[in-house]
């Protein structure tokens, strides 16, 4: 009997420890590379849209920094007719490939922190405009030019040159309110003084942000000069 209960033991004990066949480990590494592969891709999936969030982001920060500017600049657009001023707020609107790219001048007692005279400036002519950007197709480059409104280029004093404000610009409109109707183009030259300012000024900027993808931002900007006689 002690020898058939030695054998009955041993018996399971041998099977135990002969290990796992190779069809065995084959099958164990297949679905752990399955395993692999899945969580390869999970974590693929969060680092993409990630960035892509931070991308997004980061467009729509730099599209309401240049509302911001801009909107600054247009409430402090001129219009003094008690006092000698340069009246300008000349906007054209145009077509480029299909895409809104206008044009922006306008004479501003704000001026931000993009001065071309130093400690000089009581009126500062900004333009806006853009350009095809030649190193991305369908893609524009924002640019803004200053100078100042109260001294000429005769008088001996070096323009800055334009500087790129975005270069992923895909459109850039602006309107015109005139009391009745928005219009889309603007001349102060034409107007009568004391009405030679829009009272109100929408613009709608759209910049490409990951992948192309368009992120659009849109503001209305009231000129408080278009009201209020100095």
């Amino acid at each position: 009997m002690a020898c058939c209960s030695d054998r009955s033991i041993a018996s399971p004990l041998r099977r135990l420890s002969r290990g796992f066949t190779l069809i065995e480990i084959m099958l164990a590494v297949a679905i752990l590379g399955v395993i692999m592969v899945m969580l390869a891709s999970s974590f693929h999936a969060v680092a993409a849209g990630k960035t892509h969030a931070e991308g997004r982001l980061l467009s729509n920060r730099q599209a309401r920094a240049l509302l911001a500017q801009l909107s600054s600049e247009l409430h402090g657009a001129v219009q003094t007719p008690l006092i000698a001023s340069h009246v300008m707020l000349v906007g054209q609107g145009r077509m480029q490939n299909g895409a809104p790219l206008d044009n922006l001048v306008i004479s501003t007692i704000n001026s931000g922190h993009h001065r071309s005279i130093s400690s000089f400036g009581a009126e500062e002519l900004v333009s806006y405009s853009g350009q095809p950007n030649p190193q991305h197709r369908g893609w524009y480059m924002l640019m803004r030019e200053q100078r100042s409104a109260l001294l000429s280029a005769t008088a001996g004093i070096k323009i800055a040159p334009a500087v790129i404000l975005a270069a992923n610009v895909l459109g850039f409109h602006i309107r015109y309110f005139n009391g009745n109707i928005w219009i889309e183009s603007w001349n102060s030259n034409s107007m009568p003084p004391g009405t030679q300012l829009p009272q109100a000024i929408s613009i709608d900027l759209v910049m490409a942000g990951p992948g192309g993808a368009p992120v659009k931002l849109s503001t209305q900007v009231m000129l408080p000069m278009a009201f209020m006689q100095w």
